[in-house]
């Protein structure tokens, strides 16, 4: 995982509907930058889904939700209509950004170890900087515990 403080990575890559997007455009906004494993599981979309309903209320605090993962823009695309995600999917087959972010790592599935994409959640500032990093976290619970997040920079 990478370390609070850092420069956030830069990244550009095409979402569910093909818009390339780039870390640099989200200058002067919080960016939540969540990494999942794979469209339509049923963690995945938990926190998805729980991403979108949270929606207005992360733009409220002038934060944008962006999710990666290695599936397809065309995957995303009916993830995304599937469940009604009004936030960009970034897809990442080349794993460019899921590397460069450290979530690519090995992982133990039912006694097998392979590589795969650590649920992970970085919340990136307005100067592009990493201000808090969670590895492993658990999909449900993720959307409002980044919103809490939120709230308390904002109090501080």
């Amino acid at each position: 995982m990478l370390e609070i403080g850092t420069k956030a990575p830069s990244f550009s890559l095409p979402d569910q509907n093909g818009r390339i997007h780039t870390l640099e455009e989200y200058k002067g906004k919080k960016v939540v930058l969540y990494f999942y494993p794979k469209d339509s599981t049923p963690g995945c979309t938990k926190q998805a889904c729980g991403f979108g309903e949270l929606y207005p209320q992360f733009q409220e605090k002038g934060a944008v939700v962006l999710g990666v993962s290695k599936d397809s823009v065309a995957s995303h695309k009916r993830f995304e209509e599937k469940f009604g995600l009004p936030f960009p999917l970034l897809s990442d087959p080349e794993l460019s950004c899921i590397q460069a972010y450290d979530v690519w790592q090995e992982k133990m599935n039912y006694g097998k170890v392979s590589m795969g994409v650590v649920r992970t959640t970085y919340l990136i500032d307005e100067q592009g900087l990493i201000i808090k990093a969670f590895g492993k976290v658990k999909a449900a619970e993720n959307p409002s515990r980044m919103l809490e997040v939120l709230k308390e920079l904002q109090e501080s």
